[in-house]
């Protein structure tokens, strides 16, 4: 079971009426959502990242998730997020969903950004505030 301590920056996330499947908790897919959400919010704050006019951009290139237990609306959630390796234009980030106050998770997986031009959709080394900002929250330094 992953820990919050795990995890050095959270995010609170609202929950949404529409999250909720026919089964009355949180669909699969709205998942990775929650997941896209950390991973640009803290590029975006901490990192800097101008979503609108940088000349770097993320794609998605790869994402995982095992769910533990369900949540549903109109729960509280907290996400956790982390860098778990970090290349020269990728990162892979490390998050887990948990409900508020929680001491694990109830869903954790993986999102992996390659960083590229925007204009030509070529990979990039990641800018240096970038960089600093993931060094920041990366996990297994050594």
């Amino acid at each position: 079971m992953t820990k919050r301590t795990s995890y050095p920056y959270f995010t609170d996330i609202t929950t949404r009426w529409m999250d909720n499947d026919i089964y009355g908790h949180v669909n699969n897919v709205v998942y990775y959502s929650y997941f896209d959400s950390v991973a640009n919010k803290y590029l975006i704050e901490e990192g800097g990242l101008d979503i609108h006019s940088s000349d770097i951009i993320g794609f998605v290139v790869a994402s995982s998730c095992q769910y533990r237990s369900p949540i549903a609306y109109p729960q509280a959630i907290e996400a956790g997020f982390r860098v778990n390796k970090l290349g020269n234009s990728s990162v892979e980030y490390g998050i887990a969903i948990f409900q508020q106050g929680q001491a694990t998770a109830s869903a954790e997986g993986t999102f992996t950004h390659v960083f590229v031009d925007r204009a030509s959709a070529k990979s990039v080394a990641i800018p240096a505030s970038l960089r600093q900002a993931l060094e920041a929250v990366l996990v297994n330094k050594g």
